[in-house]
């Protein structure tokens, strides 16, 4: 007989609940599915990073579709160059004014929570 068809068997003793009764799969399995599945920051960032490939994925399908050329005026300035890039440009920007308001915001909370303390 070989390795890979000789079969082990085993007596399991099923331990008792609280309620006397035998533990079985089931019962371990509804109560292992009852319980939610704690937040992690692993998880959060894993979540995170999925959305911002998405979104980038979507964003160089937008671009790649707009390539012809716009002019653009601001102020006394004028220019002429690609949509894309354009967007791009745009994109980055409200990127960046996000992160600068953000970062001040959190700065802001941290020093009022050190002045509480």
């Amino acid at each position: 007989m070989s390795l890979l068809h000789r079969t082990r068997t085993a007596h399991v003793v099923e331990p008792e609940s609280d309620s006397g009764r035998p533990v079985t799969t089931e019962s371990v399995t509804q109560s292992a599915a009852s319980q939610p599945v704690p937040r992690t920051r692993a998880g959060a960032a894993w979540v995170s990073v999925c959305v911002a490939a998405l979104i980038t994925v979507a964003l160089i399908v937008f671009l790649a579709q707009n390539t012809r050329g716009v002019e653009i005026s601001f102020l006394w300035m004028t220019t002429s160059t690609s949509l894309a890039l354009a967007l791009f440009i745009a994109a980055v920007g409200a990127v960046l004014l996000t992160l600068v308001l953000g970062t001040a915001r959190i700065t802001q909370l941290r020093r009022h929570a050190r002045r509480r303390k």
